[in-house]
């Protein structure tokens, strides 16, 4: 329930603020005083958009504030606990449009998007105004509002969940089917490209081996010539290093016999004789492995051409051409397999469509006994607003929008399943005695389409939590003793709803429990709003004045009189 609104700086509304009751409340006030632009900031807490032109001129931001009582188990307190909000005692909704900054919304006191406002005020409040007019006229919304009348909501997404379900499967088996049908083309790339690595036989590292090697033999002779130098240097013979060691240990030797300080010093000698010795063999060890075999090199070309052909062409190194052929072979057994996963595939989404149409079958019959009731009972409703005698229908469509023959839909075989179910419907109405029943769009007047839609705010509001109902422009194009049904059924209406109504109407304005006027005046060169509550006395001046004009005579005032004490 809507408890407070406040708003500032807001087109030529200053600073107002005002408290809501229980019930029903009516707002009056001449035409050009503001109720449009109080409508604007209602429509702004509910997650309307913003603009910078709703600024009060000479201001540099707006702010509309809105608490909200919120129920502790209530939807709205579901949407916010999921959110990361708390309700605590109710929702502080505050908007802030700025002219430099754009616009920012506050839910008790902390930054949130426009999706989490929008989630959270809509099972609190809604404004049925030109907007709904509106979307009355849009015959995609009737399937919907058929849906919120006979309670279907929950079945409707369950039928939705069923096709988001089956969306990702479908996708994929299509995705099968494709590579199925290009099936042998791509069976045979793989199979060479595998059979290509296997015959090839690549070891890993074997490329940087065979190029090692390759460079040992085109040097095999500055090779061999370096070895036998050292070789001739170090054990050749007279003067080489072995037989200078060897003399110098001989020598420490014998001195160490007369000095045992030495003998250390001539055992290192021997130790380096010893591994010299052990340098000379294995030099000789590689002079027998530089020996040049005929075609070795030829050989290590032709391997490593063949090698580097295969990098080239699958990625650059040997580790990369064996992590191919494993790939290769991997989508080979897969596509092997394809035939097996796409009958797989198929008895799954048969069993989720079959599931699907059931769904989606038993949601069209309980729609066509829905349908049945709501024909019913808007009728009864608009009879009770002066529409005596019009007759509402629910017409059912084919897929391509045509009215289906005897008024049924086709058989579901020839239906698609869109998440909201198989069937296509609108609204029609026939407002004349003897008429046919023609589309709502096509037909109804603006006094008519009002009714209509207080007619279904009033079903609806039976099978919705909704707290708050706004009402603006609802009595458009109508007066009289049709304005008094209208506002003996927002009456009865706000026996289980805040119902705040809008009205230039004296005939709905009676049946208020609560009356607010809005008025505007010129102060320091300034438009300013203002909205007040109004007392007995000045209800009923309030009252005479929407009967008679600016001119107040006790005529008008023991009309308006007559007509509260009535109400």
């Amino acid at each position: 329930m809507l408890r407070e609104l406040a708003i500032r700086n807001f087109a030529i509304i200053d600073d107002l603020r005002v408290g809501f009751a229980p019930g029903f409340t009516v707002i009056t006030g001449e035409t050009g005083v503001g109720k449009s632009i109080l409508v604007n900031a209602l429509n702004l807490v509910l997650g309307g958009r913003a603009s910078a032109e709703m600024v009060r001129t000479g201001a540099e931001a707006a702010e509309v504030e809105a608490f909200f009582e919120v129920p502790p188990d209530s939807p709205a307190a579901q949407v916010l606990s999921q959110a990361g909000y708390e309700a605590g005692e109710g929702l502080l909704v505050r908007r802030v449009v700025s002219r430099a900054e754009g616009n920012r919304v506050y839910l008790n006191g902390r930054l949130a998007t426009l999706q989490v406002l929008a989630a959270a005020v809509e099972p609190l409040a809604s404004i049925s105004g030109q907007h709904a007019h509106q979307a009355l006229l849009k015959e995609e919304r009737h399937l919907l509002l058929l849906d919120q009348f006979g309670g279907l909501l929950a079945a409707r997404a369950a039928v939705a969940a069923r096709v988001r379900e089956l969306a990702p499967l479908l996708e994929r088996l299509h995705g099968l089917r494709e590579r199925s049908a290009r099936r042998a083309e791509r069976e045979e790339l793989l199979s060479f490209q595998v059979r290509e690595i296997d015959e090839a036989a690549p070891r890993p590292g074997e490329d940087e081996a065979l190029e090692a090697e390759r460079l040992r033999l085109k040097n095999a002779g500055a090779l061999v010539a370096a070895v036998e130098a050292a070789l001739e240097a170090l054990h050749g013979g007279e003067g080489s290093a072995t037989e200078r060691v060897g003399a110098v240990r001989r020598s420490l030797e014998k001195m160490g016999r007369i000095d045992p300080a030495l003998a250390a010093e001539a055992e290192a000698a021997a130790d380096l004789l010893y591994r010299l010795e052990e340098r000379c063999e294995r030099l000789r060890h590689y002079l027998k492995t530089v020996e040049f075999e005929p075609g070795r090199l030829e050989e290590i070309e032709v391997r490593l051409d063949r090698l580097n052909r295969l990098k080239r062409k699958y990625g650059g190194s040997l580790a990369a051409v064996l992590a191919e052929r494993a790939r290769a072979a991997s989508e080979l057994a897969a596509v092997e397999r394809l035939e097996e996963e796409i009958r797989a595939s198929e008895e799954t989404i048969r069993g989720l469509t079959e599931a699907l149409r059931r769904e989606a079958l038993a949601l069209s019959a309980r729609r066509r006994e829905a349908a049945r009731r709501l024909e019913e009972e808007v009728a009864r409703e608009l009879a009770s607003l002066k529409m005596k005698g019009t007759r509402f229908g629910v017409e059912w469509l084919s897929p391509a929008g045509e009215p289906a023959a005897d008024g049924l839909a086709p058989p579901v075989e020839d239906r698609p399943v869109a998440e909201s179910g198989i069937d296509r419907i609108r609204f029609t109405i026939a407002p004349n005695v003897g008429e046919a029943l023609k589309p709502l769009a096509a037909i109804a007047s603006g006094g008519e389409l009002s009714r209509v839609v207080l007619a279904l705010k009033s079903l609806l509001a039976r099978h919705e939590a909704l707290a708050t109902i706004v009402f603006d422009e609802v009595d458009a194009g109508i007066g009289g003793a049709v304005a008094e049904g209208v506002g003996r059924k927002l009456a009865r209406l706000a026996r289980h709803h805040q119902v705040i109504c809008i009205t230039h109407l004296p005939q709905i304005a009676r049946f208020g429990t609560h009356h607010l006027r809005i008025t505007k005046e010129v102060r320091e060169g300034r438009t300013r709003s203002r909205l007040e509550p109004l007392d007995a006395e000045e209800r009923t001046r309030e009252i005479a004045r929407m009967l008679g004009g600016e001119k107040i005579t006790k005529l008008t005032l023991e009309h308006a009189r007559e007509l509260l004490a009535k109400a």
